[in-house]
């Protein structure tokens, strides 16, 4: 899987807004954050909340566009198209 950073602010707060779909088992990693937003999306993401050492403290399934979801703790988020497999091990 390849796992894309939004780094700053700009990626951070555009994320995957106006893609028609996500490239093929990818993903995309939002440090420093614990909320996502879907306006502007065209498909349902999966979104995994991450703690300071990057383990899953909890997760949103197909989430759909026009949405806000938030999960207090978080240190980071991961969003992938709905339904395709990202849960990382945890360690």
């Amino acid at each position: 899987m390849t796992v894309y950073v939004a780094a700053s602010f700009r990626a951070r707060l555009c994320g995957l807004a106006g893609l028609s779909e996500m490239p093929p088992r990818s993903a995309l990693l939002l440090p420093r954050c614990s909320s996502v937003h879907t306006f502007g999306m065209r498909f349902a993401i999966d979104v995994l909340f991450l703690d300071e050492k990057l383990r899953v403290i909890g997760e949103r399934r197909a989430v759909r566009p026009g949405r806000i979801v938030r999960q207090r703790g978080a240190r980071a988020v991961l969003e992938s198209q709905a339904g395709v497999p990202t849960r990382p091990a945890n360690r």
